[in-house]
């Protein structure tokens, strides 16, 4: 799966990846020279007492130490430059993929898991990334190298060092395959300590309320030490490691001055040779230990490669049209036709053969119980989710055939739940409209009174907006999320329960406003209160997904009886009237 995810990614970094492979095997060369030209230098200078070889090899060692440490930093530095291009292409694969989710895919993964998979599990790539381009072709060139060396000093006192490679691989295999399960289970973890945490950052005021300060301290304490104890078992093994390459290293060597020391006594070798084959020990012993790095972070490397390549491969279940239609006459007409919508794995469907039109110039509401479907139906709209049957259309064309760009100019959608990005709130209300003016932000400030509490603020439209605008009241967010929806101009304005947070007088003033503003375009407004709709030109009531009425507000208090008992759940009968 790693290699997979890697390949084709890697591709567009062909040339660097070439001089990376000649830095490392320049790197690599002059490695193994080394011990070589100081068996030289001992052998025939410093045995001899001849100090002219003694400094020119001398001056060789430094000149090829030179080499050698400028092509290690160039490798080093190129091998990064192409790992962190991989991990940010990969990041914004990931990061492109997620914007084209629905709320069905969104839900399925979470965001808390969504959030590890694209900062987290993209780091643990990046990082093996890194030590396979600074050590691919490094280690096996001082490993095998070396020991082709090792041979040209001496064949006998080689073999010692053909045991010490199967020793140290067996060594090292055992514990990596061991840990692979362990990194899985502790990305999983990771998932979860952050949907922990999320939740109660998000529902501090909920926690707090309730007096759960206790109940949520466990419960994270729960998720954190079970990250705590999978980690703790990695890294024991890991900890393994360091220990079982130093023990076999020194026995080695115990065994090649054993040895060496008996070959040099019988004139079979030269003392710079056992130098050299100690040299050669070293340089081994680094490439097994840069293996070791590099299989130390591959089953972490290879558990995050798997979710990130679920994330990649999931398909939208709102897909793009394949032909998009990129030009409609411009009204904003809506017509339902017959929808369905089921979430996957449900019983029974949300909406259930809903009808409804909404045409320019006109208010249309619709209202109904708690779950009756209400949001579920706006959002079809500007497919947030398809519809499971049925159609929707948008002067005509189904939205599954609209171009994203003309859907974003027709449709505009101010949820249930207003979300402010952090900036200021000229950035916030020029959101779908950038060119927008000045004058432009004030007028649509005005229309969603909101325009006196911004001139209240000592930097007015620069005021700075935190995440989420939570700097502001619930009321404040939802005035601005109007704004910031009139600014762009739509023809097709969507408000989903948008008015929930204001007082009634602030309601009042608001919608009279907005009548005059949206004269011409068309208007659907999903309310709880009765008096936020009751003066709409056509109402649509919702009962458990079924469209159960359609009329004005008159009209339904006559024949509707489940739309007179929401009203009079709100209103006197005089009141109603």
């Amino acid at each position: 799966m790693l290699l997979r995810l890697l390949a084709p990614r890697l591709r567009p970094y062909r040339s660097l990846l070439v001089l990376l492979v000649a830095l490392q095997l320049a790197q690599s060369l002059a490695s193994l020279a080394l011990p070589a030209l100081n068996a030289g230098v001992i052998d025939h200078g410093v045995l001899r007492g001849d100090t002219g070889r003694v400094l020119s090899g001398g001056a060789a060692m430094v000149a090829v130490t030179l080499l050698q440490a400028a092509a290690a930093a160039a490798a080093t530095y190129t091998g990064a430059r192409v790992a962190m291009g991989v991990a940010r292409d990969l990041r914004s694969e990931v990061f492109r993929r997620v914007q084209d989710f629905s709320a069905r895919e969104r839900g399925r993964f979470g965001a808390a898991s969504l959030i590890t998979r694209t900062t987290n599990d993209v780091q643990q790539i990046q990082t093996f990334t890194v030590l396979v381009l600074t050590m691919l072709v490094a280690a096996p060139l001082l490993c095998f190298g070396g020991i082709a060396m090792a041979l040209r000093q001496d064949v006998p006192l080689a073999l010692v060092l053909l045991l010490f490679v199967p020793v140290m691989t067996g060594a090292v295999g055992t514990v990596v395959l061991r840990m692979r399960p362990l990194f899985t289970g502790m990305q999983e973890r990771i998932d979860r300590a952050n949907r922990v945490l999320r939740e109660q950052i998000t529902g501090v005021r909920v926690v707090r309320a309730f007096v759960r300060d206790r109940h949520e301290r466990e419960r994270f304490a729960a998720a954190n030490g079970e990250l705590h104890s999978v980690g703790l078992r990695a890294g024991r093994l890991q900890a393994l490691m360091f220990p079982t390459v130093l023990i076999v290293w020194e026995l080695t060597t115990v065994a090649l001055v054993y040895v060496g020391a008996h070959r040099i006594d019988s004139g079979t070798l030269q003392p710079g040779g056992l130098v050299a084959f100690l040299g050669y020990l070293l340089q081994i012993s680094m490439s097994v230990m840069m293996a070791l790095f590099l299989f130390m972070h591959m089953p972490r490397a290879e558990a995050g490669a798997v979710r990130v390549r679920e994330v990649l491969d999931t398909r939208p279940s709102v897909a793009p049209p394949v032909f998009p239609v990129a030009t409609t006459d411009d009204r904003g007409h809506l017509e339902v036709r017959g929808a369905d919508f089921r979430y996957p794995g449900a019983e029974e469907s949300v909406l259930k053969d809903v009808a409804l039109e909404a045409r320019p110039g006109e208010t249309t509401a619709i209202i109904g119980s708690t779950g009756s479907g209400k949001s579920t139906l706006l959002g079809l709209v500007p497919r947030l989710f398809d519809a499971t049957g049925g159609e929707v259309l948008v002067d005509g064309v189904d939205v599954r055939d609209l171009a994203p760009d003309l859907m974003a100019k027709t449709v505009g959608l101010v949820p249930q739940k207003p979300y402010l990005f952090s900036g200021t709130i000229a950035t916030n209300l020029r959101y779908g409209r950038p060119d927008a003016t000045d004058e432009d932000l004030w007028h649509a400030l005005d229309i969603a009174q909101a325009a006196d509490f911004v001139r209240g603020l000592d930097e007015g439209l620069d005021a700075p907006v935190s995440q989420g605008g939570t700097n502001f009241s619930g009321g404040q967010r939802q005035r601005l999320a109007i704004a910031r929806v009139l600014v762009a101009r739509p023809r097709l304005y969507l408000f989903d329960d948008s008015f929930s947070a204001l007082d009634p007088r602030t309601d009042a003033r608001l919608r009279a406003a907005l009548k005059e503003e949206t004269a011409d375009a068309t208007v659907v407004i999903v309310a709880q209160r009765v008096s936020t709709i009751r003066q709409a030109d056509r109402i649509v009531v919702l009962d458990r997904g079924r469209n159960v009425g359609t009329g004005t507000h008159t009209s339904l208090m006559q024949d509707n009886p489940t739309y007179r008992e929401i009203v009079l759940s709100q209103l006197t009968e005089e009141e109603a009237a």
